[in-house]
């Protein structure tokens, strides 16, 4: 049997070692990735996989953007995140949350400032 007999459930199923969930906290959509200093330093070998991610991460990446750049679903990419931060090879940011986010009478005032210069 050949790839081409299973169709697209083989290089899921490969690229995760068949595993179906993420280990640790679940990675949302909108959660923001960063290779962490730690991956610089890394000797030991990583599958291609794991490597185009960190290299995906050094600047700042949604999960949603890595799973379209990376042409795979939002699961196996969730996968792969918690591998590399298993290995303290990422940081994770939550998206803001409305609360997080200064109120709107705040950002009128500084768009008034700004149109006043």
């Amino acid at each position: 049997m050949t790839e081409e007999d299973f169709g697209p459930l083989l290089r899921p199923y490969t690229l995760t070692r068949g595993r179906t969930r993420p280990t640790g906290p679940d990675f949302d959509l909108m959660t923001i990735i960063r290779t962490a200093p730690a991956a610089y330093e890394i000797t030991s070998p990583l599958p291609p996989e794991h490597l185009q991610i960190l290299q995906l991460c050094r600047s700042p990446a949604s999960v949603a953007d890595l799973a379209s750049d990376l042409g795979v679903s939002l699961n196996v990419v969730r996968i792969l995140l918690s591998d590399l931060r298993d290995q303290g090879l990422i940081t994770a940011r939550p998206p803001a949350t409305v609360a997080q986010l200064p109120e709107e009478r705040i950002l009128r005032e500084v768009i008034q400032g700004l149109q006043a210069l």
